[in-house]
């Protein structure tokens, strides 16, 4: 089949599997009188996974019926009324991080770095969130939690995740991460400018997704003026899509979903 058969938006693709992932911003190491850009957490996936192995990545994974059941019960005790779409990938966004990176991201309680890395292994040994949050008496907080962006692609004979992003502040950057080194390899902080140069210069791979993030993520000087912009940007379903642009094949997504660059050419494009 040529590619341009499949132009990006079946109503026949394959199931989307539902996801989240979640944008972890730090304040920069001060280094003079003034601070850098905020840094991100990026996370490099092993080489030997199906979906965008080696590639750098955020934090995050597949939503489990597990998170169904938290977010109903969170919302029925809060009395918080969210889309269930919308409540499970933020139960998934924080789970997937304690998980992947070992912070406890949009919890509340008595969160420390000996109770995070006890979450952490609970949360390894039975992959329940809501295990954790009995077992150290912690509540969800999902105004930490910022809607920023849903990616649906809808091409056929790719596996699809519909995939819904969060921004979260850590604040300080005085904190220890490491991977989870059953599907990760090496995780870091850097500015968005900064994983764009390293993915430039081949440093790291990353898909067509996270690049579009980071050139996003790129604009902001703070983590407060990336906020204000989610919360200004109606969040629009992002499905990419193939068209001819003078003649030549690019990979494309809407120019009203609040990303500086709509596409790139599809011979330059990682899509797995």
């Amino acid at each position: 089949m040529d590619e341009l058969d499949d132009m990006g938006e079946h109503a026949d693709a394959a199931p989307a599997t539902p996801a989240a992932t979640l944008v972890v911003f730090r304040h920069a190491p001060a280094t003079g009188p003034a601070s850098g850009p905020p840094e991100i957490l990026m996370v490099e996936r092993s080489g030997s996974l199906a979906f965008a192995g080696g590639a750098t990545v955020f934090p995050g994974g597949k939503v489990d019926p597990a998170d169904h059941e938290l977010a109903e019960a969170f919302m029925a005790r809060s009395g918080l009324a969210l889309d269930p779409a919308d409540a499970a990938g933020r139960i998934t966004a924080v789970r997937e991080t304690l998980e992947e990176t070992g912070l406890a991201v949009g919890l509340v309680g008595a969160v420390d770095a000996e109770r995070a890395a006890a979450a952490r292994r609970l949360l390894l040994d039975t992959g329940r969130l809501a295990d954790v949050l009995e077992a150290f008496d912690w509540e969800l907080d999902f105004d930490a939690l910022v809607p920023f962006a849903r990616w649906w692609p809808r091409h056929r004979n790719m596996r699809v995740f519909d995939t819904r992003f969060y921004l979260a502040n850590l604040g300080t950057g005085a904190v220890e991460v490491t991977a989870d080194t059953t599907e990760n390899r090496h995780l870091f902080w850097a500015s968005a400018a900064e994983a764009l140069r390293l993915a430039d210069e081949k440093s790291i791979k990353i898909i067509f997704p996270t690049r579009r993030n980071l050139e996003r993520l790129a604009q902001f000087s703070h983590f407060d003026a990336a906020r204000e912009h989610a919360l200004a940007t109606p969040i629009v379903t992002v499905t990419p899509r193939i068209e001819l642009r003078d003649g030549e094949r690019w990979l494309v997504i809407p120019s009203d979903a609040g990303y500086p660059v709509d596409g790139e050419l599809l011979s330059q494009a990682d899509r797995a």
